[in-house]
């Protein structure tokens, strides 16, 4: 039986995600929506995984919960980016959870990403397992004059990343190589941490081994998924 203090404050998140507008002001990098069925518009496990999501996140940069039974389960995961101040990652955890609502109302399974955190909640168990379904790539528009030397250049700092990261307590790495072209190369790798060690690497090799074909030859790209992502540009946007 739920506390009279956990229902007061899952109903005040209901109201504080339906009326508040986002304090952050960022628009999200992507989201998308899926599910056959839709959660009923006051889907009590569904808030109370947003609220858990929301309370938890900042501390460690990390959540996950899962709520109900059934038809009605819902289990949910929050990453903040490695290095995001507690508030920010707040800040952005709040957002997410009110635009998530907004873009995809009542369905069954949501994902959103941010630049400083993405939330993800679904009707499915997805903790642990790879997601090699939301995918996407953000590439730089500009190209480098020589991309075989970038590009080799680029490909060993991410696969370092990736060894960095998946080793990492925080399933966090950043770094920087020389691009040669006079020019550093900054790069970031990064899973959320209900993946083992093994899947976290894989997750981020197979990105690794994706984005050529996307970004190939571009002074900056990312790959970003609901399990894993990494980032490269020619200018410092991480702090250390």
């Amino acid at each position: 039986m739920s506390s009279p203090k956990l229902v007061y404050l899952a109903l005040a998140l209901t109201v504080a995600l339906s009326l508040q507008p986002t304090s952050y002001g960022a628009e999200p990098l992507l989201h998308r929506c899926a599910g056959s069925s839709n959660y009923t518009s006051t889907s009590f496990n569904l808030q109370r995984v947003l609220l858990s999501l929301n309370i938890k996140t900042a501390a460690t940069g990390f959540s996950m919960s899962s709520a109900g039974k059934n038809s009605d389960r819902v289990s949910g995961l929050s990453l903040c980016r490695g290095a995001v101040s507690g508030s920010d990652c707040r800040t952005c955890v709040k957002d997410a959870s009110i635009a998530i609502q907004q873009r995809c109302p009542n369905q069954k399974q949501g994902i959103i990403w941010y630049d400083n955190c993405m939330l993800r909640y679904s009707d499915l168990q997805f903790f642990g397992k790879i997601d090699s379904e939301n995918r996407f790539f953000i590439c730089n528009t500009q190209n480098v004059s020589n991309p075989e030397v970038f590009n080799k250049r680029e490909g060993e700092l991410m696969s370092a990343l990736s060894r960095g990261a998946s080793t990492s307590p925080l399933y966090y790495a950043v770094g920087v190589i020389e691009s040669g072209e006079g020019s550093n190369i900054y790069g970031l790798a990064e899973c959320t941490r209900d993946l083992s060690s093994a899947d976290c690497k894989t997750c981020l090799d197979n990105a690794i081994a994706s984005l050529p074909s996307f970004c190939g030859g571009k002074k900056g790209g990312r790959s970003v998924s609901g399990s894993c992502s990494l980032r490269y540009e020619i200018y410092p946007f991480f702090k250390q």
